[in-house]
């Protein structure tokens, strides 16, 4: 076992990550990390800063949601010092990712923000991705913050039904 119980963390963190084909969230990588009984928010937060400011990970925050990514050094330090991580731990992650996979994918693949544009309205940018690969990206224009706002958070509960309605009538 590792002497420095944060490098444990940290190895789970590029571990996960290395496994999916996808960014995860924070909230996902905390949900198995707090599930699992591993370490607390605090810490968990502490650690992917660090792996941050090490660039062992990538973080981009669109609205309120943080995606996490493996960058190369990372793989590379994983490739190095993944042995450190026990057989248990690794089977844990695994099953936590096969059996929540789809969920998982979806959360990620799925990004909606807006901004102000030059003609003073707000445009909302909605996409929707499988495996690297753009299904749909729409932007809307609406005349207020509050309607790029609601607009935003609609589609990440009806991604789904607005691509299967578009997919019916234009093909």
């Amino acid at each position: 076992m590792l002497q420095d119980p944060l490098t444990l963390y940290k190895l789970i963190v590029l571990y996960m990550l290395d496994r999916v084909s996808f960014p995860l969230t924070k909230a996902q990588v905390g949900d198995f990390i707090q599930e699992k009984d591993y370490t607390n928010f605090f810490t968990l937060q502490q650690v992917i800063s660090e792996l941050i400011d090490t660039q062992l990970i990538t973080a981009t925050t669109i609205l309120n949601r943080t995606q996490l990514a493996i960058t190369d050094e990372g793989r590379e330090t994983l490739r190095f010092f993944g042995s450190r991580i026990s057989a248990a731990i690794k089977e844990d992650i695994e099953n936590y990712l096969s059996e929540k996979e789809l969920a998982l994918r979806n959360e990620a693949s799925v990004s909606a923000n807006y901004y102000k544009s030059t003609s003073g309205e707000y445009e909302a940018r909605l996409t929707a991705k499988d495996r690297g690969i753009t299904l749909v990206d729409i932007t809307l224009s609406v005349p207020v913050k509050e309607v790029a706002e609601a607009v935003c958070e609609n589609w990440q509960k009806k991604n789904e039904a607005v691509y299967q309605y578009l997919v019916e009538q234009l093909f």
